[in-house]
């Protein structure tokens, strides 16, 4: 089976090596089992990023705290504890629900689900299976142009994190994340590759991002996704499905598809038969494996929670919730087009910005989309988006940073900016500035910092501007001969070497375009 999997990894533009998976691989479908319908459904489990658990008073943690620092007794199951629903948890779930377009239910209802694993105590999960706060809704993948559906989402309980020590041949226990909020998003079944449920994952990411709900972060466990994958031939009722559980990355989710899905076809062509079971992934074999026969909802012994009474929401409050909703990306990204900025320039704007930092209880950082509106207020948008993207998002990816790291501010950005169009300083200098500003960490002036480090540019009106200029072309002229040669013989592109010259002897003080009209003058003019 793993053989098989490999071969069609490596015809996908060497989408999966064993030691190495690579995210530039396109997924063609039909060319991997031709004849037949892959069916994808997901349930996306997304902390709710609220400084409260959802039913305790105890603060939620962070990813690498002290195991079992923010338990409390309701979290641990002690008998006669009760719980008391956060509405700070609600409210941010109903963005959610509002941003996906799903219909909020006004009456919902708690209910137990009943299991007994080791990372929950109590022996049940509270959740809303039966009766949900929001129905229904659509999210759109713009890249394959397709609408997935979704059925449901619902609040529920995280467990506990299990972790076995294999020097020690047990499993210990962190209750940290026991009794944090999630909304469980149910999609209805109707992705039919891996790519589109890649995408799915994405698109769901940055809008959790966008509105606060969640910070998403599938690499620290708050955004995990249980995948549901059967296979049919064309035209014949769907095949058995089997859930895959606790993908913690859209890479590794997508290798696992179609290592499910090549599974099932296996089987079927040899005339077995699929069963109906909950699977786990091995991200080094790149395989699924058997974890228990899938519980179906008897299994659970649903009951509603009689320590819970039904959710009931007003008109009003859920009208302030909707209203409170942030700009969701599509219309961001419409906006941002109609400043007549690039498809590419857009596309690189909104993928930074799905990376934002969300803070406790919907508070947002300031987004890149945002940090480029407020640079290019009043500036030409083409202007700022060159600056953003190309100096300062560069000099940050150069000393491994991300956007949260930049140490500029929108005013100290703004006046940079400003000076090198008033001509204050050329462009050259403009750029050392900048890096100086990104290394120093300063919150200076950048007009008070040029003057200190000699980077204003050299003011024609001043009367040895032209001797000074006329020495550095000259030094130029006599350092560069054969170059300053081939310029007098017709070939002027050499010319750029010269003014380069020129500009490191200046410090990129002078401007570029006056010492190419200077040189150029100088050296026709010049006898040999």
């Amino acid at each position: 089976m793993f053989r098989r999997c490999f071969r069609t990894f490596q015809d996908t533009e060497g989408f999966f090596l064993r030691s190495n998976l690579s995210t530039k691989a396109s997924f063609k479908s039909e060319s991997k089992w031709p004849g037949w319908e892959l069916v994808v459904g997901l349930e996306v489990h997304a902390q709710i990023k609220s400084r409260a658990k959802l039913f305790s008073h105890a603060w939620t943690s962070t990813y690498d705290e002290q195991a079992n620092t923010h338990v409390d007794i309701f979290d641990a199951s002690f008998p006669g504890t009760l719980p008391k629903l956060n509405s700070t948890c609600v409210d941010l779930a109903l963005r959610t629900a509002v941003a996906l377009n799903s219909q909020i239910q006004y009456h919902s209802s708690f209910d137990r689900k009943h299991y007994f694993y080791s990372d929950i105590p109590s022996g049940y999960q509270i959740t809303q299976y039966y009766s949900p706060f929001a129905k229904g809704g659509q999210l759109r993948l713009s890249q394959n142009g397709i609408c997935v559906n979704i059925k449901q989402i619902q609040l529920e309980q995280d467990t506990a994190k299990s972790t076995f020590d294999p020097k020690e041949q047990n499993s210990v226990i962190d209750l940290n994340r026991a009794g944090t909020a999630l909304m469980e998003i149910i999609s209805e079944p109707d992705m039919k590759t891996p790519e589109q449920a890649g995408e799915y994952v994405k698109t769901l990411q940055a809008l959790l991002r966008t509105v606060g709900s969640s910070d998403g972060n599938m690499e620290e466990g708050s955004l995990r996704c249980d995948v549901n994958v059967s296979v049919n031939k064309f035209g014949e009722p769907r095949g058995t499905r089997c859930e895959i559980k606790n993908l913690n990355s859209v890479k590794f989710m997508m290798v696992a598809i179609v290592s499910e899905a090549l599974r099932h076809i296996s089987l079927l062509e040899a005339g077995g038969i699929v069963t109906q079971e909950t699977r786990g992934f091995d991200e080094h074999r790149a395989e699924t494996f058997p974890m228990r026969s899938k519980e179906d909802t008897p299994d659970y012994r649903y009951m509603p929670d009689p320590n819970l009474p039904p959710l009931i929401l007003e008109d009003g409050y859920v009208e302030s919730v909707r209203t409170s909703v942030p700009e969701l990306p599509e219309e961001t990204r419409a906006r941002l087009i109609a400043k007549r900025l690039s498809t590419r320039d857009v596309n690189f704007l909104m993928s930074i910005d799905a990376g934002r930092e969300v803070g406790f209880d919907g508070r947002l950082g300031q987004g890149f989309v945002s940090f480029f509106e407020d640079v290019a207020e009043d500036k030409d948008p083409k202007v700022a988006i060159n600056w953003i993207t190309h100096d300062l998002y560069g000099l940050l990816i150069a000393r491994k940073e991300t956007f949260k790291d930049n140490p500029v501010s929108v005013v100290q950005l703004r006046e940079l900016i400003g000076l090198v169009e008033s001509k204050n300083i050329t462009s050259t200098s403009g750029k050392q500035l900048l890096k100086y500003i990104v290394e120093q960490r300063t919150d200076r002036s950048p007009i008070v910092l040029a003057q200190e480090l000699s980077l204003l540019a050299l003011n024609s009106s001043e009367e040895s501007f032209n001797e000074i200029m006329d020495e550095y072309c000259l030094k130029a002229i006599e350092e560069l001969p054969e170059e300053a040669k081939v310029v007098r013989g017709g070939n002027i592109k050499v010319l750029n070497k010269l003014v380069g010259f020129v500009m490191k002897m200046s410090k990129g003080r002078a401007d570029a375009q006056a010492v190419h009209i200077r040189l150029k003058n100088i050296i026709m003019n010049k006898e040999d």
